[in-house]
């Protein structure tokens, strides 16, 4: 159901607003450039600072620009079971294929807390549940165990694992009935050579059509010409997070010239050094001149 490159779309602001005809030109892009899915409201669209009404608009934009031309996968995670919930039964009237549910951030729930969390949102869409493991943000990491009894739940699909650990990712990608997606653009090549189908990735939103191409070259058993994809897109993916994301990938598209460099705070432009190496990483790939 997931297999592909799936990018975590930017949000595009002007003049302090969302500015939607960029955000319409960046998804016929990623349609063109062979993209598999798009994930708008997520971490990388900078949800956290989204308001609610924005959230909503967002997502209905991007449902309506598709028009099922590729999935939409809508972020539709909280903190609060109660709003994740109220999320996800927007996201599927919205016209959305599947949800991407993060780990409830900073209250740390047990496992035991996890599972209702996500049976909760599950119980309330007939869409596919796509969970979301970052501990590095969220503070909670969902134990394997955790995942497994997830997968048990009719509709909970897949996971997106950007925990960092091949160890990890080998035993997700054991489990029955549960699609493992990479969460960490560094890692997708050696993820799916333990499993993974896929990719929901932030590198994409600069070069959608290298990532596409280097995952379905995975996909099809072609791992010399993925590698050699990867390790063309490894510096490039370095400077995109060597601040957080999407502070990188923001600075990225502006500087070629894809969108307005606006990103709402607390997050801020990146330090004079890191947009000078950036831009030196852009040309070296010949995405600016």
């Amino acid at each position: 159901m997931f297999e592909g490159s799936h990018v975590a779309i930017v949000t595009p602001f002007k003049d302090e607003r969302v500015d939607f005809a960029t955000l319409e030109k960046l998804i016929e892009w990623q349609i063109a450039s062979g993209t598999d899915g798009i994930i708008p409201v997520g971490t990388t669209g900078e949800s956290a600072t989204l308001t609610h009404d924005e959230h909503h608009q967002v997502l209905e934009f991007t449902c309506r620009i598709v028009r099922n031309r590729l999935k939409v996968i809508a972020g539709a995670g909280s903190n609060a079971t109660h709003e994740a919930v109220s999320l996800t039964k927007a996201a599927e009237k919205a016209g959305a294929d599947a949800v991407l549910s993060i780990v409830p951030y900073y209250n740390r729930p047990t496992q035991e807390g996890l599972y209702r969390h996500f049976a909760a949102v599950a119980g309330c869409t007939g869409l596919p549940v796509v969970l979301y493991n970052v501990p590095s943000r969220t503070g909670r990491e969902i134990e394997v165990e955790t995942v497994a009894r997830c997968a048990e739940v009719r509709n909970i699909r897949a996971i997106k694992e950007a925990g960092g650990s091949l160890d990890r990712a080998s035993r997700l990608a054991q489990i029955r009935d549960m699609e493992l997606l990479s969460g960490d653009d560094s890692l997708t090549l050696p993820m799916m050579a333990v499993g993974a189908v896929g990719v929901i990735s932030v590198v994409a939103n600069v070069v959608p059509g290298d990532m596409s191409a280097m995952v379905h070259a995975c996909l099809a058993g072609r791992y010399d010409e993925a590698r050699e994809i990867h390790h063309k897109m490894l510096p490039l993916t370095n400077e995109l997070f060597r601040e957080n994301n999407p502070m990188g990938v923001k600075a990225a598209l502006a500087l070629m010239g894809r969108i307005s460099p606006e990103i709402r705070l607390p997050l801020c432009e990146l330090r004079p050094e890191n947009q000078a190496r950036l831009a030196k990483v852009l040309r070296d790939y010949g995405l600016v001149s």
